[in-house]
């Protein structure tokens, strides 16, 4: 079929879905509940099923009585039996793909389970849905008449004894049906390539003579391989290379500190930014209006929500967990999640909040535990507060305060953090701190151990030695001494950075 037919035809089934989609904004609360339902039935003769006994769930009431909110620890023995051949634990189906993620306190990295209809019905159908939303926004979008340029994690594939497991992108990769794999670039076998370096190379041999329409990835690692485009052909925007790139597509991270960078990259030319919500336990949410900052909640993806107030989290015996149809506008939630791969009632870290209740759309807010993730390094509180103790134990040292956040890319620039860090017995040699501090970050954490990976997207941590006194201060100037307060470990911005370095003089 010729391109420019093959576009039309795509552009016409893929708005099709478009009024599906409305189906759930007009009745939202409904799907949800139905969805509810199906989930139990179809789960109700497994192991958890029958120990909750699933089948005398009449409501959303006995749902929530029944079982309990858990985290990853929570679960992480089924998980495991799972990962080692055992089936009908939490999901009937078969499931033998496990996304690998960031880990937790108790373990470095965490095993996601992946269902069939986990991969069909959630993460391949919200892949056409964000071409569906696309077309019904820009009547003239050429997008389907080029390739996407897809650029996934380079963590490749492993196969345990009865499983395999990998970065959630690869997974998908490996699994996209025909239609999708046409439409992309690069080939499978460059996209699953493990070595950063040599799969870089690979990319930009095989995509600059492609007719690349889109681009789709984190903004950290497509900001490196948009400037070794560049370096290597030697021009000076990257529609001297592509023409035909109208849209980008991001995800993962915060994109505010890359828009900047990505507009010079293609120096004037109007791009379009379009946002995606996922993670390895499910997609969530797609933008659907041009130029917003909102994501619209997509309920029919197989996930049943509900939403925790922030306000509320931390309370053992008054702790509030609501369904979709109780949300407030502009409240802070962390949101609960069941789902078509078995994982029932988890609660997994986001925190977001609803900018529209008609139809439901939200905006990101952080995490439930204070952490850094600008570039996709998911490093946790506990990550720091270990890797930190390890470091002055090894080094003898008496650390008083400390915190870090990020040192933003620019284009001739690597991210990295930056750590003010106060010491009662400062190290002989900063750069020895420096060193085995990094180690210790990525021995507790596979995602930042993989962003630091040959310094490809973060450099070499920067440490600031604060002089004494300098969180006291800082705190005094907040007029946060005493009480419950604390010094804020990691941030994703620089704001309270620049207070102390400023004090710091």
């Amino acid at each position: 079929m010729p391109i420019p037919l093959f576009n039309s035809v795509a552009s016409w089934f893929l708005k099709k879905r478009i009024h599906q989609i409305e189906l759930f904004m007009k009745y939202p609360n409904e799907v949800q509940q139905e969805l509810l339902y199906s989930l139990i039935n179809t789960a109700s003769k497994t192991e958890v099923g029958l120990r909750s006994d699933f089948s005398s769930i009449k409501n959303y009431e006995d749902f929530k009585n029944r079982l309990p909110i858990v985290n990853y620890e929570d679960i992480c023995e089924q998980i495991e039996r799972c990962r080692m051949g055992e089936q009908n634990i939490f999901w009937p189906t078969s499931i033998k793909w496990f996304a690998k993620s960031s880990g937790t306190s108790n373990a470095k990295s965490k095993f996601i389970p992946i269902s069939t209809e986990s991969l069909e019905d959630c993460h391949y159908k919200a892949g056409k849905d964000l071409l569906s939303i696309y077309y019904n926004n820009n009547e003239n979008a050429q997008i389907l008449a080029g390739k996407c340029l897809r650029l996934g994690g380079s963590n490749e594939l492993y196969q345990n004894t009865n499983s395999y497991f990998g970065d959630l992108s690869a997974i998908i990769i490996d699994n996209l049906p025909f239609w999708a794999e046409l439409g992309s670039t690069p080939s499978y076998k460059v996209s699953l390539m493990p070595e950063w370096e040599a799969k870089m190379e690979a990319i930009i041999d095989e995509t600059l003579n492609e007719k690349v329409t889109s681009l789709a990835g984190v903004p950290s690692w497509m900001l490196v391989l948009l400037d070794n485009v560049l370096r290597k052909t030697k021009k000076t925007s990257i529609n001297e290379v592509w023409p035909f790139v109208e849209v980008y597509f991001h995800g993962g991270v915060s994109f505010r500190p890359y828009r900047e960078q990505f507009e010079k990259l293609f120096l004037g030319s109007k791009l379009n930014f379009f946002e995606t919500y996922n993670a390895s336990e499910g997609f969530f949410g797609i933008q659907d209006r041009n130029n917003s900052n909102e994501l619209l909640l997509m309920l029919d993806y197989g996930i049943f929500y509900e939403f925790i107030p922030m306000d509320k989290i931390n309370s053992e015996e008054n702790q509030v967990i609501i369904p979709l149809c109780e949300v407030e506008l502009n409240k802070n939630y962390a949101m609960v999640i069941t789902t078509n791969a078995g994982l029932w009632r988890y609660k997994i870290g986001d925190t977001i909040k609803f900018t529209s209740l008609n139809p439901y759309r939200i905006q990101i807010t952080g995490r439930t535990k204070v952490h850094i993730n600008v570039f996709g390094e998911e490093l946790m509180i506990e990550n720091a507060e270990v890797a930190m103790s390890k470091t002055a134990n090894v080094l003898g040292l008496e650390i008083i305060d400390y915190t870090a956040g990020p040192i933003f890319m620019s284009q001739n620039k690597k991210g990295g953090h930056q750590w003010i860090v106060e010491f009662r017995k400062k190290p002989k040699k900063i750069d020895e701190f420096k060193l085995l501090l990094d180690r210790n970050l990525k021995n507790v954490n596979s995602d930042y151990e993989a962003k630091r990976h040959k310094d490809i997207t973060l450099s070499a941590p920067k440490i600031t030695i604060a002089k004494k006194d300098l969180f006291y201060q800082w705190m005094a100037s907040k007029n946060k001494l005493g009480g419950q307060n604390k010094v804020p470990r990691l941030s994703n911005s620089r704001e309270i950075l620049e207070e102390l370095l400023e004090m710091n003089t």
